[in-house]
């Protein structure tokens, strides 16, 4: 499965305001269910905020992939957001969190989840596509970025 497949330019939200990872979780819940109008924001961010528990999904390098399983959805759901002061995710490195990609997948396609999960890890990886991630403030132009950079890997 590639990027190209599930990235969308209105999931996309450059320079977020918020301060904290509860925060972070909340906004990005806030502006996923107003994409996607049938989710509810509160419930997102509940399910993101349990899997939180199970260990921080804040990797390293100011990026964090905040994931979790939704009843009802029919397919994954991808939205990114980036915050230009970077917050505290809890992050393995301990390092101030940039970039957030959040996984929303349907309750039984948990191979589909970790194929996206592990490609958008191994890009992410590269701190020339994280350093072009986050000057990006276009949803169209980080699909199409990411999308290429894709490619490659």
């Amino acid at each position: 499965m590639h990027l190209a497949e599930v990235l969308r330019p209105d999931m996309f939200w450059p320079n977020l305001s918020s301060k904290t990872k509860q925060e972070i979780i909340k906004e990005l819940s806030e502006r996923i269910a107003g994409v996607h109008v049938e989710l509810d924001s509160l419930e997102i961010a509940k399910i993101l905020m349990e899997r939180e528990k199970l260990g921080s999904t804040g990797i390293q390098d100011g990026i964090a992939i905040p994931h979790g399983k939704v009843p009802g959805i029919e397919h994954v759901i991808v939205a990114c957001g980036t915050s230009n002061r970077g917050i505290d995710f809890e992050s393995h490195d301990q390092k101030p969190t940039n970039i957030f990609f959040v996984l929303l997948a349907p309750e039984f396609a948990a191979g589909q989840h970790l194929k996206i999960l592990a490609r958008l890890s191994r890009l992410l990886k590269e701190e020339n596509i994280r350093e072009g991630l986050i000057s990006l403030d276009d949803g169209k132009k980080m699909c199409e970025y990411m999308t290429e950079e894709d490619k490659n890997i």
